[in-house]
């Protein structure tokens, strides 16, 4: 086969080296700082998330070594099979974590009977298909002005039919990663979004100001003013004021714990300091709740390029924009979701976090720790995306309910950092 069976053998070889290599970094990872664990993530992620694709590619790759019968073919051939087999072993992880989240929704309290049921898995196909089709099929409105700022735009997501019969049906505002310094409302979330506008909520997605153009607290503030104009305009859509959820992934899931964390703080809202930003519940996603904690690299994100200052010359800045120095026993109830394997934000920081709700918040606090789940696992339609966001609905769910029950007026004074 000459040249072109040297380069595909080559490449096999290389293509199974990588295998292994996130095979194992998705049962450990090892590059945990940022930004170079960047790197551990991508290859992990379709080890982890898509094990049974990912194992049979390489095995595809591996026989097309073997048919170039040279050594480099057979070494190629070898490194694959090896690579789909440890990613193979990683299939049951989603399954895995049906349970984690299933268990983490008992510590909702009350009577288990609230707890709707579990929803069965779509086929890959219908999720890829709703994955696809989820902007058009259910984004209502788009670029939706909430401020005076350019970058401040909204979609709203909702089943027309919602729209349509003005009801009050509960908001989720959802808030997107991307280290306070990129991403957009378009990037995140599209199965969370899509599986809860189809059973009767409108949701809400955000773009919000990043640095380093922009620099702290003008991201929080953004995410206050989103909520600001959701109490003021969500009727329009069909949607409840009145019960407002909030949810985000990594620097997302950080701004969504710190506004449910600093409801109706002032030094957040600045213009707006009558409105009610409190919210009825948080479900941050693999979210950074301690800023004072220098893990896995993130005073060299923060400083200079979110934050003007360092956590040395100003930590009470750092201290006011961590959710975990800011609970109090007013702060609304939690499903903190976090993998045990996330190469860019510890799950320590949730750990602590959680800690910390269950001593002083009097609300209730759910905690799933997924089993090798990798930074970033909700943004693609897999497995355990669907048993994630079928978790959030049900706990929201229950939450809605009880809302309903016993609807209250909450006043909640923030507690200074």
């Amino acid at each position: 086969m000459g040249r072109l069976g040297g380069l595909v053998a080559g490449t096999a070889a290389g293509v199974g080296a990588l295998g292994i290599a996130a095979a194992a970094g998705a049962r450990r990872p090892v590059i945990t700082r940022w930004p170079v664990s960047i790197g551990q993530v991508a290859p992990c992620l379709p080890a982890s998330e898509a094990p049974g694709p990912t194992a049979a590619l390489l095995a595809a790759v591996g026989l097309a070594a073997l048919g170039t019968r040279t050594r480099l073919g057979y070494l190629g051939a070898v490194v694959n099979a090896v690579a789909a087999a440890g990613v193979v072993g990683l299939r049951g992880d989603a399954d895995r974590s049906a349970a984690v989240l299933d268990d983490a929704l008992l510590q909702l309290g009350g009577d288990p009977g609230e707890l709707p049921p579990a929803e069965p898995v779509p086929t890959l196909a219908r999720r890829l298909r709703r994955f696809r089709e989820a902007p058009a099929r259910w984004r209502v409105a788009a670029d939706v002005p909430y401020g005076d700022l350019p970058v401040q735009l909204l979609d709203v997501w909702a089943d027309p039919a919602t729209v349509s019969n003005g009801g009050r049906a509960p908001v989720l505002l959802q808030v997107h990663g991307g280290g306070w310094t990129f991403g957009d409302k378009a990037g995140d979330a599209r199965p969370l979004m899509a599986h809860l506008a189809e059973r009767g909520w409108v949701c809400v997605s955000i773009d919000y100001r990043l640095g380093p153009g922009e620099r702290w607290p003008s991201m929080i503030v953004d995410v206050k003013r989103a909520i600001a104009w959701i109490r003021e305009h969500i009727a329009e859509y069909g949607g409840d004021p009145d019960f407002v959820a909030i949810s985000g992934g990594s620097a997302g899931g950080h701004l969504c714990a710190l506004a449910a964390t600093t409801a109706n703080d002032p030094d957040f809202q600045p213009g707006f300091t009558d409105a009610d930003t409190s919210v009825a519940a948080a479900v941050p996603f693999y979210g950074v709740h301690d800023l004072t904690a220098d893990e896995n690299g993130l005073f060299a994100l923060l400083e200079g390029k979110v934050f003007t200052t360092t956590p040395t010359a100003d930590g009470r800045s750092y201290r006011q924009a961590s959710p975990v120095h800011r609970i109090t026993p007013g702060t609304p109830p939690f499903l903190v979701i976090h993998g045990d394997t996330d190469a860019i934000a510890s799950v320590g920081q949730s750990r602590r976090f959680v800690s910390a709700l269950r001593r002083t918040s009097g609300a209730a606090v759910c905690y799933a720790e997924l089993p090798r789940a990798q930074h970033s696992f909700d943004s693609y339609p897999t497995r355990r995306t669907a048993y994630a966001v079928d978790a959030v609905h049900r706990f929201l769910t229950v939450l809605h309910r009880r809302h309903q029950s016993h609807p209250t007026t909450r006043v909640v004074e923030p507690r200074r950092a």
